[in-house]
């Protein structure tokens, strides 16, 4: 049963969220849908949906990662913001329900940067979990810790007592009380 939580006053959230393969992101955010109404979206999620026009299979492989990859940098090579404004477009459409938390997957710092312009009460969260190897595809993945990230969430617990701090987390950033 849905708990969600519809508490007067509270803001709608924006959390730009990223982490290495395998730290439960995904995993994160579908806990959170049983306490708030969320939107989540990928930056690469135009890009995808090129590549496979263009015959890409869908796989996830380092071949198919670095496929996306290329293509999202020749995209912000023709127009350095144009992953930022689509964001900022999807950001308006989420205002404009009312939802709780919008989740937006960036990867690269200057696109994080970027979207943070367009969108100053966004946070980016950096999940970590102990137990994944540094398996990165593209160099984004090796300067996740360089990045000054608004929170660190370890998601080192198994799922219910991480998602539940997790939740906590997100409450803080509804609540404005974030840093």
């Amino acid at each position: 049963m849905k708990q969600v939580r519809k508490d007067g006053g509270k803001q709608q959230a924006v959390i730009i969220i990223n982490g290495r393969a395998g730290v439960g992101k995904d995993s994160l955010i579908d806990f959170a849908k049983d306490y708030f109404t969320v939107r989540s979206l990928s930056s690469v999620l135009k890009i995808k949906e090129a590549a496979l026009m263009a015959g890409w299979s869908g796989e996830y492989d380092n071949r198919g990662r670095q496929l996306l990859a290329d293509i999202k940098m020749a995209l912000v090579k023709y127009d350095p913001m144009i992953i930022a404004n689509w964001l900022r477009d999807e950001h308006n459409k989420f205002k404009a329900v009312e939802q709780d938390v919008m989740f937006v997957h960036i990867r690269e710092a200057d696109e994080i940067d970027k979207f943070k312009q367009l969108v100053p009460h966004a946070k980016a969260v950096l999940i970590t979990r102990k137990s994944v190897q540094n398996i990165a595809v593209d160099t984004s993945e090796n300067t996740l810790g360089d990045y000054k990230w608004d929170f660190v969430f370890k998601n080192d617990d198994a799922l219910a007592k991480s998602g539940k701090a997790f939740v906590k987390l997100i409450d803080t950033i509804r609540k404005g009380d974030a840093k």
